[in-house]
């Protein structure tokens, strides 16, 4: 049986920050980067809104590791279709606040950009995407490595492993079958549900302190108040949508009708407009017309 939880999205701008509960973040991130991850520090940042006009931007945290090493994590609500260059500046804009003038270039921090959207963002197939940087003789197709005594300046085994890492998890794409561990996150976060046989890092931890019947009195009624937001943001879209379909299918609708009267057979009708036969057929009948 699921158990209904404290949306991701509100609890990382509301909860999260509370070093008391740092270990649910820590479990997603070790979940999804594959080692013990430790939170540091919270370190704030501009993009973190929390005024009731911000409900179209994305949430983000941007947290260091022990290592020293920084993490963003962004959610976003609606879709943006520049978004991929809006995970390129934020990335790009840590890298810059976080070296200090006169430092070498040996000090520009690991940064890991993990963006958690509920929309389809670009065309895969896929519900999580890693991407990071290579580089590839156009010649004799190896890799470019470090050198050993670059392994051995950075602390690192790879040329990829000083570059940022983006992640991109489209929950829109999950179909709420988890297989692993990391699953059992992204079922959380679309569902805003954790069931009891889970057991990824940091799920029980969730399950304990994002459940919606023990939040403090003023934070019970700013999540209603967000909620309702979303649900208006929601129905906005829609409503979009639907007019514009329906904007679409009239126009649609008077190429038919014109082609039609002019003497257009009913299967060029549908190659033109993209109408179906039936649909074709019943506007000819409005107007008389045996095609």
């Amino acid at each position: 049986m699921a158990k209904k939880l404290v949306r991701f999205d509100w609890a990382i701008k509301r909860l999260l920050r509370n070093k008391a509960n740092f270990d649910i973040l820590e479990g997603f991130l070790s979940e999804l980067l594959h080692e013990d991850f430790k939170i540091k520090q919270i370190i704030e940042s501009e993009g973190n809104k929390e005024t009731e006009d911000d409900k179209f931007n994305r949430v983000d945290i941007l947290v260091e590791n022990n290592k020293g090493e920084l993490v963003i994590v962004e959610i976003q609500n609606t879709r943006e279709a520049d978004y991929f260059q809006r995970m390129l500046y934020g990335t790009a804009k840590v890298i810059v606040e976080h070296i200090a003038e006169g430092q070498p270039y040996s000090q520009v921090k690991k940064v890991y950009s993990v963006n958690i959207v509920y929309f389809d963002l670009g065309q895969g197939d896929d519900y999580v995407y890693h991407g990071t940087t290579t580089f590839i003789g156009i010649h004799s197709n190896h890799e470019l490595e470090l050198s050993e005594k670059q392994k051995e300046l950075f602390k690192k085994t790879s040329v990829s492993d000083l570059y940022p890492e983006h992640y991109v998890i489209k929950t829109n794409r999950f179909n709420e079958v988890a297989k692993d561990t990391l699953d059992e996150w992204i079922y959380f976060l679309k569902t805003a549900e954790i069931k009891d046989e889970f057991t990824a890092k940091g799920l029980k931890a969730a399950s304990q302190k994002l459940d919606i019947l023990k939040l403090e009195p003023a934070d019970r009624k700013e999540y209603d108040r967000y909620m309702e937001a979303q649900r208006s943001d929601a129905s906005f879209v829609e409503t979009v949508k639907l007019e514009i379909t329906s904007a679409v299918k009239s126009r649609e609708e008077e190429i038919a009708e014109s082609a039609l009267t002019e003497g257009a057979s009913a299967d060029f009708v549908v190659k033109i407009t993209g109408l179906s036969i039936e649909e074709v057929r019943s506007i000819a009948d409005r107007l008389g017309l045996n095609k």
